[in-house]
């Protein structure tokens, strides 16, 4: 494709995005290109970079264009990009030409907008704190009293492209073998600093057509969630309860520090979640994992009362932690979300602490770096329940790195640990 090719896709799928707002914009993507499959790779690569860094400036852009009095369409979000922060050497004159496959050329208010804009600078000292940073209004005083100081620096850590991250499946290989076997196929990749089974691979890579994923001596996962699955420390010949499983990443990873050994129980409210982890359980060659749909009125949690020796509570939550991946979740995301995701998930862990065996452990984990989500929830659900206490790691009870945690709870963020934002907080159960 050509430059002004890519550029109109770019502002095509950017009007899809508007007409559906409320949809995650990388499943809006993959649909796109889907009904698209003439578009090859490197280009959906370089048609997604443009859409994504405009995703990442929204507030911003949107603030820029009111100020110059325009109006805010998919073009003219990317012509104020274009005109705040250049990239190379393309303009909108060489671009907006109106010929085959390319946008049609500027109108008069168009270019207006263009030249009032043009070598201005994304940040201005006029922007509202909030605008500037990215996040709406309501959220930020939130983020302030979870960061302080370091707001700044962490969200702008946020607003930076996420790693691609591979867990190393030890069911069927180890790290030197899996980087060779990427190696082979053009992928480079190097040890993660905090899991003691990460790969991470430089740039987008075409991992999932690699042989080392087919023949599964890896999956994909960021590094924080690889250290989840630390905090667990499921070991062999275990009873583990995967009670918000998802897809099943989290269980892939635990069975694969039981050996395989044991019995692991994968959980979730939804049919067609579960049902995407079978192919994943069987290219792991997981053997000891079995998957249960919760329903209302189920008898399964109440017949299996305190009869595991874990339980990992991957609650629902806000994904904060998840800004670098999907910046357009910043923008959904309201008030009343928060307040009724911290209900459920006190109803969640609540239900799910009733599982644990006396003297086992249950560990509830979160994507997001909101207190109210993360420590509140801890405090609260102690509180609730004095049956639990919190739990330093000790390496004999979980695979985490020493110093990560602070009396029983780990909070990674993008800067100070170069993974997506996770919370993990480990409790026993008294003997």
């Amino acid at each position: 494709m050509t430059p002004s090719a890519r550029l109109s896709a770019a502002i095509d799928l950017l009007a899809a995005m508007e007409a559906t707002p409320q949809r995650p914009a990388d499943a809006l993507a993959n649909a796109f290109f889907r009904e698209r499959r003439y578009i090859g790779g490197g280009d959906r690569r370089a048609i997604s970079a443009r859409v994504w860094r405009v995703l990442r400036h929204w507030r911003r852009l949107h603030w820029w264009i009111a100020r110059a009095g325009g109006q805010v369409t998919p073009r003219t979000l990317v012509l104020a990009m274009m005109a705040l922060e250049p990239d190379g050497h393309e303009t909108p004159h060489t671009l907006f030409t109106g010929e085959r496959y390319a946008p049609l050329g500027l109108i008069g208010h168009e270019s207006a907008l263009y030249d009032r804009l043009r070598g201005q600078g994304m940040v201005h000292a006029d922007m509202p704190r909030a605008v500037r940073l990215e996040v709406p209004d309501w959220l930020l005083p939130r983020l302030e009293r979870t960061f302080g100081d370091g707001l700044e620096a962490e969200l702008a850590a946020m607003d930076g492209e996420a790693t691609l991250d591979l867990r190393v499946n030890l069911l069927k290989s180890d790290r030197a073998t899996a980087c060779a076997a990427l190696d082979r196929d053009g992928i480079r990749a190097e040890e993660t600093a905090l899991s003691p089974w990460g790969l991470r691979v430089a740039g987008r890579q075409p991992v999932t057509s690699s042989t080392a994923f087919r023949n599964g001596l890896i999956e994909i996962q960021d590094e924080g969630s690889q250290l989840v699955v630390a905090a667990v420390g499921a070991r062999p010949g275990m009873r583990v309860l995967d009670y918000c499983a998802g897809a099943a990443g989290k269980t892939l990873g635990m069975a694969m520090t039981m050996e395989n050994r044991g019995h692991i129980v994968a959980c979730d409210v939804s049919e067609p979640r579960l049902e995407g982890a079978v192919r994943r359980l069987r290219r792991a060659g997981v053997h000891n994992a079995e998957r249960h749909l919760l329903v209302a009125g189920d008898r399964w949690a109440r017949r299996r009362s305190g009869s595991f020796d874990r339980v990992l509570v991957d609650a629902p939550c806000t994904g904060t932690g998840t800004w670098r991946r999907n910046p357009d979740a910043r923008l959904r995301l309201r008030e009343q979300d928060l307040l009724e995701l911290t209900a459920k998930q006190a109803e969640i862990i609540d239900r799910a602490a009733a599982l644990v065996r006396p003297g086992g452990r249950m560990v509830y984990a979160t994507c997001s770096v909101l207190r109210e989500e993360n420590g509140d929830q801890i405090a609260a659900f102690l509180a609730r329940n004095p049956a639990f206490s919190l739990v330093a790691p000790d390496g004999a009870h979980d695979d985490l790195p020493p110093g990560l945690s602070t009396d029983g709870q780990v909070s990674l963020t993008p800067r100070q640990h170069h993974t997506d934002g996770f919370f993990a907080a480990i409790m026993q159960r008294d003997g």
